[in-house]
């Protein structure tokens, strides 16, 4: 197990603030940086298992997907609100 390196001053793994509503979360470029981080700071004569590499790849690949999904949806839900703007209920 490798364990974090950071540049003096700062720090990869602090979450970002996000406007959803479950909290700070790491988004792709944060996701970039840890793992850049810990092949540079990995041991040459003990690297990182394969399987735990090919792994952080499907997570990555799986983050990258789940964001394009997330514009997407985004960009129909916009659609929908312009093409069906909201009313107001008829009270009776």
């Amino acid at each position: 197990m490798v364990s974090p390196v950071t540049a003096a001053g700062s720090n990869p793994a602090a979450p970002r603030s996000s406007s959803s509503t479950n909290g700070p979360t790491l988004g792709q470029s944060d996701f970039i940086r840890l793992l850049t981080t810990q092949l540079k700071s990995q041991d040459p004569t003990d690297p990182v298992d394969n399987k735990e590499m090919i792994a952080q790849m499907a997570q990555f690949s799986s983050l990258s997907g789940i964001e394009q999904i997330n514009s997407t949806l985004k960009d129909i839900a916009a659609r929908l609100d312009q093409a069906f703007p909201a009313q107001t209920p008829v009270q009776e």
